[in-house]
Order: C-alpha cells, then structure tokens, then sequence
C-alpha cells in the first residue's frame, strides 16, 4: 500500500509522521517513506510494507494531507504506476527536465577516443543547440582484446569540454561500483561544468549489486538499458533495485534484443515497448537506434535505417533518444559502422522534430476522440 501526500508535503512534517505512525500500529507492518522531486512539483510518499491486504484505506483518506491511498498491483512498487493511480511526475537534473512528457537527444561517441575528436562532438551538438549528450569512457565489451574505454584519467578533460560547450548533461557507463566515486570526484575537482547521467548498459543489467550502489546513491540520475536477452519483466524488475535503493530519477532505455530475428540488424528493435513501460511505470523512456540498428545502411528511400527505426521510437511517445555520432567514425575505437557523421547530425535532429510533432498531432487527436 502507497499513502500518497498531498503537493509539497515535506518527508520530515508532522503530516507524515501522524501517517507512519497510524501504519506502523497495524500488526507486522513497517513503513518507508520517499520523497520524489519532480519536474514541476515534489510528491512524498509512505510505503506500507508487510501484510497490508487487510489494512482498510479509508482511516489514511481521511487525513486532510492525503492525496490518495494506492494498493501495489505490480511487482516493481517503486516504478509502477499500480494500475494508473500512480503518477509520472519526472525529474529535472542541472536544469534540464525529464520526464514522460519531454524530449531529448543525447548525440556522442559511443566511446571517448581522443580529446580531438571530443571536442569536434560537443563543438557540433552546441551548434545546434543540443545540451545533451552522451560519451562512453569506461567500456565492457565482448572480448577482452577490444578496448575498454579511457577509464578515470580522461574524466578531467571529458567535464572542462563539456563545461566549454555548455553540455548539461553527459550519459556515461558504469560497470562498477568504484567508477561512482570516481566521476564523483572528477566533477568536484573540476567545479561542476556539467552533469552526469549514469548509464547501466545490457550487459550489467542483472548485476544486482551494481543496480543497489546507483540506487543507494541520490545526486546523479540513471539510464537503465534494458538487458538484451531477459524479458521486458525482468528488466523492469532489475530497474526495481536502482529504484528500491533511494534513487527515483531513473530513465528506462529500450535498445533491441539480442535475437537472430532482428538479422541483418545487430539487434531486433523493441520500439513498440515505449508505450508498455510508459503505461507500467513512471518512468521517462529512452530508446538506443545506434545499438538496435548496428550499422549505417539505407533503405531505398535513401533514408539511414538509424534514422527510421528512431522514428518509430518518438513517434511512439520516446523520451530521450541515445545516438552515436563521430567525427570519424571510420577511426572509432568502438562502435564505428553505427556512428553517423557529425555532418548528418542537423539531419537527423530535423527527422527527430518531424517525429515528435507526428506524435503530438497523435496526442491532439487522442484527447479530441
């Protein structure tokens, strides 16, 4: 059971007290109380845990300084919407908002290479006017002989350019617990110029201590990928951790299944999710073309399969929207053959405004029906 208070209800007021208080009379029950900051307001919320099935509603809904009481209908009780009752309030993060209502693009290098090549990238997505983006540093991969990413010692020199370009927020890769720390630091020791988005990729999204130290942590947001072989379920569950932790900025991000049925495409592309997780959770929803896609081919349209299939996400409703660009891709350390060219960006960022406005004229024309 969820005791939703009313807008602006601080976690530590006597309101809430009197709730927890009320709760924890009832036999073998135990409560947790989460504060969300969102986008446009803050929603505290008391959690009932224990044997809450015979716990009547109605003695919460009685208390003036509750909004509603919310049974938990889903497994994940921290992200789920439990039937609708629940809102998607967002979050805003060094002064971008984020929500199911927003979108943006996180344009980068799948991996930083050089602090050249870095510079061009941000260089590009300042002049057109994007303020997020995404820039890999530590990097888990297939074989043990591919590289890995620059690691620690590039983190200075990542944050100074972001800063210089007035990128806001970059999306990075966590494999391990101590690379918190790290980025911790290196955005203290540079004075904050941006911030930083942790990224659980694929690979780790059933590492389950890993998903509890992002969660236990509250100062920087999380981009959740879905696990490439696990149901959609199962992801969410693994999402759960980060959430159950303490940390509720989290973004949701679709980027295909590792399955033979995607061929020739490096992963079968699972856009039509976005809507599923918007409905189940609370969460914004990103979706990855660059890693759904795996290469840059053209449809005899002449149009990039990268920029279809990243349509059909926003059109969908996407929320943020993860693509590979490059200087020179063909010298990419990582992920060339998927990388558009800076070049192709202005492109690319038009065909994205082209798909949002289709699916605001789809929501104009839901509200009207």
């Amino acid at each position: 059971m969820i005791i939703v208070m009313k807008a602006d209800t601080r976690p530590d007021s006597p309101e809430v007290a009197r709730v927890t208080a009320l709760a924890q009379s009832f036999p073998g029950v135990t409560t947790q109380v989460h504060h969300i900051q969102g986008a446009t307001r803050s929603v505290t919320e008391v959690y009932l845990l224990g044997p809450t099935g015979v716990i009547p509603s109605t003695p919460f809904e009685e208390f003036e300084f509750v909004e509603k009481v919310v049974r938990v209908t889903e497994k994940f009780r921290a992200i789920g919407r439990h039937g609708g009752h629940l809102e998607a309030v967002g979050f805003e993060y060094n002064g971008v908002r984020i929500s199911q209502d927003t979108l943006h693009v996180f344009p980068g290098l799948c991996a930083v290479d050089t602090p050249e090549n870095l510079d061009d990238t941000f260089r590009a997505l300042a002049r057109h006017g994007v303020v997020t983006a995404r820039a890999g540093v530590y990097k888990p991969r297939t074989s043990p002989y591919d590289f890995q990413g620059l690691g620690a010692a590039c983190l200075p020199w990542v944050f100074e350019r972001a800063g210089k370009h007035g990128i806001k927020i970059i999306a990075m890769e966590v494999t391990r617990e101590s690379h918190l720390e790290e980025i911790q630091n290196a955005l203290t020791a540079s004075g904050f110029p941006t911030g930083v988005m942790l990224q659980i990729g694929t690979r780790n999204a059933q590492n389950f201590e890993l998903l509890k130290a992002v969660g236990a942590q509250t100062d920087l947001p999380v981009l959740f990928k879905r696990g490439m072989g696990i149901t959609l379920e199962e992801s969410l569950n693994a999402c759960e951790y980060v959430a159950s932790g303490g940390n509720r900025r989290i973004v949701f991000c679709l980027r295909g299944m590792k399955t033979n049925l995607g061929d020739p495409h490096r992963n079968f592309v699972d856009f039509g999710h976005v809507p599923v997780v918007k409905r189940l959770t609370r969460l914004p929803v990103c979706v990855d073309p660059s890693h759904s896609v795996g290469r840059r081919t053209a449809g005899p349209d002449g149009i990039l399969d990268v920029f279809h299939v990243t349509a059909q996400g926003v059109v969908a409703g996407a929320n943020l929207v993860l693509v590979d660009v490059h200087p020179r891709p063909e010298e990419a350390l990582c992920d060339g053959p998927q990388a558009l060219f800076l070049h192709e960006l202005p492109h690319f960022l038009d065909d994205v405004r082209i798909a949002r406005r289709a699916y605001e004229e789809r929501l104009a024309r839901a509200a009207r029906a």
